[in-house]
């Protein structure tokens, strides 16, 4: 991808002077727009967008004080406060240079200009012009990131407190944390909201999912490359460890990383050094590191396919996430949560679940837990055909070889659930339902009734 060729305004009285110096530039590849006077500099400034502004500081013969191109650097300010100015004068003085870097000029030319200089000067200011141009951005989508993403953890089961007990009083240290539980936990939320309760919450979280990355790609990815560094890398590029500097480094599946690369990682966490890939220069990156996984390090260190002391290193503390099927008073919240997100989504506002279909989320097993009730309510969104979801919308698979989780429901929500996985299991036939319940078919009738539910043969 072709980089944006640099836009720069120029603004002086003289012709001769802003033809000269849209030459000169663009010699050196820029692109120059000319403006006579400073009420035609702001209005071209304020129809596009520049890189760069060249003004002169004396507009009118009779008047040599720099006050015309005073007022316009102000002007210029105002509209873009971080555009790089350099103003120039025939009429130069040490006051006058002074006063003009006071009110946010970023460099002073007197004239005649030296070619060599002019240009030194406008090539290193684009270039910070650039930079900050990218911090700016970043700062944006960091901002923006963290507003719509801001990590929810909702924990009202008694098996959660001690989660959030630990992420409260270690999320302000620079501790490296271990995050274990079974895949769809929530693992993600966890090490997000450790970061948010962080020192460096203003600084990037960047996340590398360990088990995506192959061996050969490992270094590439996790410390960077120079260009020529090996056959596609035609261009330099940071590293993720690079891009956490100040902030948080989440590596997901770290259980996946293999032996030799492990010896790799333990480094960068013992002394924070390393050097990309082609490189020979050592580079530093300070950044807490997260790891999460559904393995058990433990018993794989025991059996020689984890280092321990990697593992010392990545589990100063350890947080382990409980299965949704040991939260149960949690499931119905995190549905409603899920609601209101997959309803915002859809255009779906309004929607409700059944008495029904919440009964039958609080039994389910959720083997996939977290993230499975999520998809759950997203398909129960996009499938309800009015305003209540119901317990098929949901499209739960029943759980192979589980009982009937009663906690935390009533004896009518377990009656109900009990019926209607009679009747899936044997075709709607009511006869043969009731007779699995060990009910006589009037018996099965009567509470069919009584739930509110359709008879079905």
């Amino acid at each position: 991808m072709s980089q944006r060729t640099p836009a720069i305004l120029i603004a002086d009285d003289r012709e001769d002077i802003l033809k000269a110096l849209r030459a000169l530039l663009k010699s050196r590849g820029n692109v120059a727009e000319l403006a006579h006077t400073p009420r035609e500099a702001l209005r071209k400034l304020k129809e596009r967008r520049f890189d760069l502004a060249i003004i002169d500081l004396n507009y009118t013969r009779e008047i040599t004080s720099g006050r015309e191109g005073l007022d316009l650097l102000e002007r210029m300010r105002q509209i873009e406060p971080t555009m790089p100015v350099v103003v120039m004068t025939a009429w130069a003085s040490v006051d006058l240079a002074m006063e003009a870097i006071r009110r946010g000029a970023n460099d002073f030319v007197e004239k005649p200009w030296d070619n060599q200089r002019l240009i030194s000067i406008v090539q290193t200011q684009l270039a910070l012009g650039q930079a900050l141009a990218s911090e700016r951005r970043l700062k944006a989508q960091n901002r923006l990131l963290r507003e719509a993403e801001a990590p929810v953890m909702i924990a009202r089961s008694a098996v959660m407190q001690p989660v959030m007990e630990i992420i409260d009083r270690i999320g302000p240290s620079d501790a490296n944390v271990l995050i274990t539980g079974e895949h769809g936990v929530g693992k993600g939320v966890a090490a997000r909201l450790l970061h948010s309760r962080s020192h460096r919450a203003e600084h990037p979280l960047v996340t590398v999912n360990i088990g995506a990355l192959s061996d050969a790609l490992f270094e590439s990815e996790l410390f960077g490359h120079v260009k020529g560094a090996f056959t596609d890398a035609r261009q330099s590029r940071e590293g993720r460890f690079q891009l956490a500097d100040g902030g948080s480094l989440f590596l997901d599946e770290i259980g996946n990383l293999s032996l030799p690369l492990q010896a790799k990682m333990l480094r960068v966490l013992e002394t924070g050094e390393y050097e990309a890939v082609g490189s020979s220069r050592t580079e530093r990156a300070d950044a807490r590191v997260i790891s999460a996984t559904n393995a058990d390090l433990k018993a794989m260190a025991v059996r020689g396919e984890f280092r321990q002391d990697l593992l010392f290193r990545l589990n100063a503390i350890e947080i382990r996430l409980p299965p949704l099927r040991d939260r149960i008073e949690d499931i119905q919240p995190l549905a409603e949560h899920f609601l209101v997100r997959h309803a915002d989504r859809y255009a779906r506002a309004g929607l409700v679940f059944s008495g029904d279909a919440l009964a039958a989320m609080r039994a389910h097993r959720w083997p996939g837990n977290v993230r499975e009730l999520d998809h759950a309510v997203q398909r129960g969104v996009l499938m309800a055909r009015g305003e209540t979801i119901g317990t098929e919308d949901l499209g739960l698979a029943p759980d192979a070889g589980s009982e009937i989780r009663a906690d935390d429901m009533t004896l009518d929500e377990v009656e109900r659930i009990m019926i209607r996985r009679a009747l899936a299991c044997t075709g709607g036939n009511v006869k043969e339902a009731a007779s699995r319940l060990g009910l006589s078919r009037g018996a099965f009738y009567r509470r069919l009734e009584k739930h509110g539910m359709a008879r079905d043969g």
